[in-house]
């Protein structure tokens, strides 16, 4: 039988790539996303179903599930992409970017989950991938909120391994590096100049990271390497993705944390 997966956040980046990856491999994908109706290139691809769903909407997320159970039979996979990217000095946030930034990245995967489960419950099988970053694992200047939800992300994973296990269900962890998909543009960037002393830090984070995270790999790239892991039928938890990745995480598992602060302060360019 072709295996189903759902995706969600397909409307770009490595959520789209991954749909298009998943179905030229001859799979059915429940394509997500907030506004389906915008969409016309995955709804013309064979075996594809352009759905809505809102992470932070659990109405849509329920919904969505059915739809692709009603469509194709069962669920298999479950690939959790939709991210949310908030940056800049934690005191000059609003609560409302908080909760948004940890709504999407930590609470939407959790709802997405708990949606998908009594299915492969049911059936003793299924997998989930749950797209994390290389920010789940070690951290840049101005990041609390992201990293933040990213690291609860990773701790969310890891813990749910062990229940998953014992229902026949896969837990996967995908962490990419750069992409070139906008990053830099795509971060939504708080701040205050009110504060004069974040200000220098704010201006040379702000013009190093999107061309830094622009040097990575292609969301096909990343898509390959998603596939990669939800097929492996090890108890493998986590992938690196991206050579940046790699070489990265490598680094923040080999040094202290002192050592390692210094190093990425001079990757920004930041007085020692």
């Amino acid at each position: 039988m072709t295996q189903t997966i759902l995706i969600t956040g397909t409307s770009s980046g490595l959520g789209r790539a991954s749909a298009k990856h998943f179905q030229a491999q001859g799979w059915n994908v429940v394509a997500t996303m907030r506004d389906p109706r915008r969409e016309t290139e995955l709804g013309s691809l064979e075996r594809v179903l352009v759905t809505e769903l809102d992470v932070q909407d659990p109405d849509s997320i329920q919904a969505a599930v059915a739809a692709g159970i009603d469509t194709f039979g069962q669920i298999d996979v479950l690939l959790n992409n939709a991210g949310y990217a908030a940056y800049g000095p934690l005191e000059a946030t609003s609560m409302d970017t908080i909760r948004r930034q940890f709504d999407i990245n930590v609470f939407g995967p959790m709802a997405t989950m708990q949606a998908v489960l009594p299915h492969f419950r049911a059936r003793r099988s299924g997998t989930i991938v749950n797209i994390s970053s290389i920010g789940g694992r070690l951290t840049f200047p101005l990041g609390a909120l992201y990293h933040g939800s990213k690291f609860a992300l990773e701790g969310l994973s890891d813990a749910m391994w062990y229940e998953l296990d014992a229902i026949g269900v896969r837990m996967k962890i995908v962490e990419p590096g750069g992409m070139k998909t906008g990053f830099g543009r795509a971060v939504d960037f708080s701040n205050d100049e009110t504060m004069p002393e974040y200000q220098p830090l704010v201006q040379t984070v702000s013009a190093v990271l999107g061309p830094m995270m622009e040097q990575g790999s292609t969301p096909d790239q990343i898509a390959a390497i998603v596939y990669a892991a939800t097929i492996d039928p090890s108890d493998r938890l986590r992938y690196d993705a991206g050579e940046d990745a790699a070489q990265l995480l490598a680094l923040r598992r080999a040094v202290d944390d002192s050592t390692y602060f210094a190093s990425i302060k001079s990757r920004f360019g930041l007085q020692a």
